[in-house]
């Protein structure tokens, strides 16, 4: 069943929402935010991972044992209202369980279907914390 198209500011609302969840280190939430059959890939890294509640939430699981902390914020957002895709330019904050403070500066598009992402294509400075 399809659901009408987001608007651009709910294709922000939805990007953000998910940042925030990623934030929180809340995966149930942060998955809550992708189709079932989703494809979440890594571009910078080739890394690809396929399914939410299998191979993504694996993946979120990982960041969240690996950091004390993580923080998205400084948002440049792009909207493709029709195509329904957004584009995210951020900074990125993680915080290593030893205090070490690593900064990111990333870009991400996603793709987004009756109100679920079903692609995000990440590209990423510096080491790569999602792998």
């Amino acid at each position: 069943m399809s659901t009408s198209p987001l608007s651009a500011n709910e294709l922000i609302a939805l990007a953000e929402r998910y940042f925030a969840a990623v934030d929180r280190m809340d995966v149930v939430a942060t998955l809550a935010c992708f189709a079932p059959d989703a494809r979440f890939s890594i571009a910078t890294y080739s890394n690809v991972y396929q399914g939410r509640d299998t191979e993504i939430a694996g993946m979120f699981k990982r960041l969240n044992e690996r950091y004390a902390k993580v923080w998205h914020g400084d948002f440049d957002h792009v909207t493709d209202v029709p195509a329904q895709r957004i584009a995210s330019r951020f900074r990125v904050e993680n915080i290593t369980h030893e205090g070490q403070k690593l900064v990111k500066n990333n870009c991400n598009f996603f793709r987004v279907q009756d109100g679920f992402f079903t692609e995000v294509f990440v590209y990423m400075s510096g080491d790569n914390s999602l792998g």
